[in-house]
């Protein structure tokens, strides 16, 4: 299995909730419906009066059988069109993606 993170930042002039809702309610949908996704996890900061915001507004896990499976899903017009869909809500010079290595340590 592969994981593909997504750190994504909003455009400055989009409000957390207008990014959250589209987030949620488009972009969300046009991921689900890439070929070959096996699992996908938006995680949104959650309210913490402890700690300060991130400085990130979301971080997305996409989970894909291997490195080929991944690569041909991008490929994909699905795939195309969720990359695209990006460009709508999200700051592509602060957003940052990376295949990682998941280290389970408390399964």
């Amino acid at each position: 299995m592969v994981k593909f993170i997504v750190v994504v930042h909003r455009k400055r002039d989009w409000t957390y909730q207008k990014f959250r809702d589209y987030f949620i309610h488009v972009h969300g949908p046009l991921a689900a419906k890439i070929p070959g996704l096996r699992r996908y996890r938006q995680n949104f900061p959650a309210s913490d009066a402890k700690r300060e915001p991130p400085g990130w507004d979301c971080v997305v896990e996409l989970y894909f059988d291997d490195k080929d499976a991944m690569e041909a899903a991008w490929a994909t017009a699905e795939g195309e069109a969720a990359s695209a869909d990006l460009e709508v809500f999200a700051d592509m010079s602060r957003t940052s993606w990376s295949i990682v290595e998941e280290r389970v340590v408390i399964p």
